[in-house]
Formats: C-alpha cells, structure tokens, sequence
C-alpha cells in the first residue's frame, strides 16, 4: 500500500500521518510507502501542486490513496483571488489529469468545505441542498467537488470528497481562516493568552475535532466505491453550536478566568462572511455511511485538553 498527503504539513495533514505511521495499516494492508508533500516544510517534498510537472511526479510511484488536503483557506482566498483560485482549483485539476494520464484509478481522498453552501439557507441543510457558495473559497471547493464526481464517473479516479466542518479546537498558531476565531477563543484563554471574538455570541456554525477530521479522512479512504454511486461528495456530521455554546463550554473547563480572556472586537468582514455560512446539517447519508462526530461543544474542548494540552 503507498499512500500520498498533499497539504501534509497543514494541521490535519501532520495528524493524519501520525495516525498513519502509528496504525501502519490503510484499508486492511500495510503502508509500504507513505509520503508527504506540501509546499512548505515540514515535508518529504516540499512542492506547490499548482506549478507544472508537479502533479505527474507526484503519482508517478501510482500511490494507491491519495488524500488531497492542500488548500488557501477561506480568509486569504477571499483577499488573494488569483492565489486562491490557482492552488484550490487548478492544483485540483493538475492532480486529476495527471492520475487520469498515468491510466489508474486511486482512491483520492479531497477535503472539501461546507462553504459550498450559502444564501438562502435553511436552518437545516440535507443531502440534496443545491450548491451556492458566497465566497470565492466556497466557488473554488464547489467546482473542485464538480471535477471530482466527474472524473470519478469517467473511472479516472475513485474519488470521494468531504466537507468538513469548521475544525476546533485547532493546535498553534492562528491561521488565515475567517472561522480562525472558533478556535482562538477556546484555545487562547485555556493557554492564558487574550482572544478577540470578531462576531456576536448568537452566530451559529457546524463543528467537529482535529481528532474527528482525521477518523472522517481514514473511513472515506477505506469506503467501498459501491456505497458512493454517483454522487461522491458527503457532507460530514458535525455539531451545530453558536459562539454562546463555546464560551459556556470553555467556562466548564477553564473557569471564569478564562472566559474573562476573550475580547469582544466586532469585525462586520468577517461577521458577514460567517453569516454567509450554514449552522446545522441534516448528514444523513454520511452517517448512513458509517462517519461519527462530537454530540457536545464539551467533547471537543475535552479533545483539545487531552490532544494537546496533556500533550
């Protein structure tokens, strides 16, 4: 079994190769080969998916899963569109041709977002909900998830994609997503640093934890193709809670004190593209499928102390 990550030195990209070194197993055989590319270190190759050439070398041992996490995230693809549309969307497509010209069909494994929906939400989306992303990240995964149920269809590739939900607690340093600030008003304030929470306490959103993106990314590898049909993009369960929900989670574990450490710094930027976001999710044919997330803000901050903090 050789396995590529694309993104690996992204926060999921290095848990998912921890977890991958430590099982030394993917759908039911063992990891001969396990390689990690990214176009930052660290990495075994440090490489940009979206240069020419890239791609070809990359398949060119013919991996037999390949997770593509590689991505701008939400808020630089929003200020940098030229960037955002070449590493989102053409190293996509760069990764799909050159599978579809070394003639084999790997299980590719593409991290989506649910920034594939926005306006006019209900408060509930299903399966069957149209795509209407309202950001240029969302337009990008969108079309993204579009050439992957196509070259799936054609049997270029056996693909499956997922949309996350935003992913919190996560470990480090902040980074350029707009949803940055789930994470930093939970994780700042349990490490005794000050947060700024751009956006009211009733804004709602859809969760689950670095540890939970992780089981999501080794069962979509380990799907069987005939469960997918035609219709290769799922949206992962989750748990739908608002800024109000995370502040009173992280009162149970941390104290007043901590939530004492959040600042209340209104950002109409980021509050209007958070807005444009779904908060809850009917994912019904995920979890038909066997994915599994938190039931409670608690469980996630509870992964972060253990994860991370007793780590």
């Amino acid at each position: 079994m050789r396995v590529l990550i694309v993104g690996a030195a992204g926060m999921i990209g290095r848990k998912l190769a921890g977890r991958l070194r430590a099982s030394g197993t993917l759908r039911g055989e063992a990891i001969a080969r396990l390689v990690l590319a990214d176009a930052v270190e660290p990495a075994d190759l440090v490489t940009d998916l979206s240069e020419p050439g890239v791609a070809d070398e990359l398949v060119a041992e013919r991996p037999d899963v390949i997770f593509h996490l590689a991505a701008v995230v939400s808020g630089e693809a929003e200020a940098d569109f030229e960037k955002g549309y070449r590493v989102n969307l053409d190293g996509m497509r760069s990764l799909l041709e050159a599978v579809r010209a070394a003639a084999y069909a790997p299980r590719l494994v593409f991290t989506s977002s649910i920034a594939v929906f926005g306006p006019p939400l209900p408060d509930m989306i299903g399966d069957d909900h149209a795509l209407t992303p309202a950001t240029s990240y969302g337009t990008q995964k969108a079309i993204a998830e579009l050439l992957l149920d196509d070259y799936s269809r054609r049997g270029f590739v056996d693909g499956v994609g997922i949309r996350l939900p935003t992913i919190c607690v996560r470990p480090g340093a902040p980074n350029r997503a707009a949803s940055g600030f789930f994470s930093s008003i939970i994780r700042e304030p349990l490490n005794g640093e000050e947060a700024v929470l751009p956006v009211p306490d009733t804004v709602r959103h859809w969760f689950a934890s670095p540890r939970t993106a992780v089981e999501f990314l080794i069962h979509a590898a380990e799907l069987g193709s005939a469960a997918l049909d035609t219709r290769r993009c799922l949206t992962m369960p989750g748990l739908s809670a608002t800024v109000a929900d995370e502040i009173e989670a992280l009162r149970r574990v941390g104290g007043d004190g901590a939530v004492g450490l959040i600042r209340r710094e209104p950002d109409e930027t980021i509050a209007q593209m958070v807005e444009s976001w779904p908060g809850g999710f009917d994912a019904r044919r995920a979890r038909e499928l066997g994915f599994r997330a938190e039931g409670s803000f608690d469980e996630i901050v509870q992964v972060y102390v253990e994860d991370e903090l007793a780590a």
